[in-house]
Parts: structure tokens; sequence; C-alpha cells
């Protein structure tokens, strides 16, 4: 169970973390490859760009249970807390419905790079582990779109203040 409560909370950032410092040090190594021993490498700059990709959904992941994303709440915020829980629990609802939609229709490229083989340009790699990125994004988005759907709606049930967020504008 703390293995659980620990990848929960910490599970993205140290995914982020390692997927970013691979880019660094893949990036280095090309940079020096190319201009030192004027030789570059065929993995180097396609698994940067396919490490980027997962780091960013990762990175979406991370947003949507920090609250980061963006929200218009300028009006909701002169309602009491049951109603703001409410309005962030629907924005939530209608998160997770979009989120799931996302992932269906990111599902069918890879299993069609599943069943065809579909290989990547320079290391023929099966294009699949790459494209797995858009439903593995979107399935830790609605995993964290659904924690708070729950904690908003326990925080509207005991009529306790949203949780407060980080404003973007003052």
């Amino acid at each position: 169970m703390k293995l659980i409560r620990f990848l929960d909370k910490n599970g993205e950032k140290i995914l982020s973390l390692w997927l970013y410092l691979f880019i660094v040090v893949v990036i280095f190594n090309e940079v020096l490859r190319r201009f030192v021993l004027s030789y570059s490498s065929l993995w180097g700059e396609e698994t940067a760009r396919y490490s980027f990709i997962y780091m960013v959904w990762i990175g979406a992941s991370m947003a949507v249970k920090d609250r980061l994303h963006i929200r218009i709440s300028i009006i909701i915020d002169h309602f009491g807390n049951r109603m703001q829980n409410f309005f962030s629990a629907l924005a939530s609802l209608l998160g997770v419905a979009l989120a799931v939609i996302a992932f269906r229709y990111s599902m069918e490229p890879f299993l069609l790079s599943i069943k065809y083989q579909s290989v990547t340009d320079g290391l023929r790699i099966v294009q699949a582990w790459y494209l797995f990125a858009v439903p593995f994004g979107f399935t830790l988005i609605t995993i964290r779109l659904c924690q708070a759907l729950m904690e908003d709606v326990h925080r509207m049930v005991r009529n306790q203040p949203p949780k407060l967020r980080e404003k973007l504008f003052s």
C-alpha cells in the first residue's frame, strides 16, 4: 500500500525526471558526436524525440493532478463552496469524457501499428511502442481526473472550500 501511495504521489515526477535525464544525455552525446567526431548516430535523435513525447503526456497528467491546467474561474469564484466544488466536479467529469474519447481514437493508430508491424524510419523498431504514448498519457489523465472528481464530490458533500490551485494571473 505504501508503494501505491508513493507512486500516486511521485510516479509522474520520477518518470519525467528519468526521461528528461535520458534526453539531455542523448542530445549531449549527439552534439559531441556530430561536432567533435563528425559522426552522428541513427538512434539518438529518434529516441530523444519519442522520449520527449512521453514526457509531454506525463507532464499533462501532472498538470491535471496538481490542477494547473487552464481554467477560467472569474465567475465561479463568486459562488459558495458547494457550487465551486460542483463546477469543479463538472469540469472533471467533462474532462474524463473527453479523455476517454481521445483514448479511444488514439488506440486506433496504436493497434494498426501492431497489426501491420509498422516500424520507425531510423531504428526499424515497431512504431507501436512510440504510438502508445498518447493512450498512455490519456490513461494517466483519466486516472487523475477521476481522483479530482472524487475529491470534488467529497468536498461538495461536506461543504468544504474547494482545493486551491495556483493562479496564473492575480
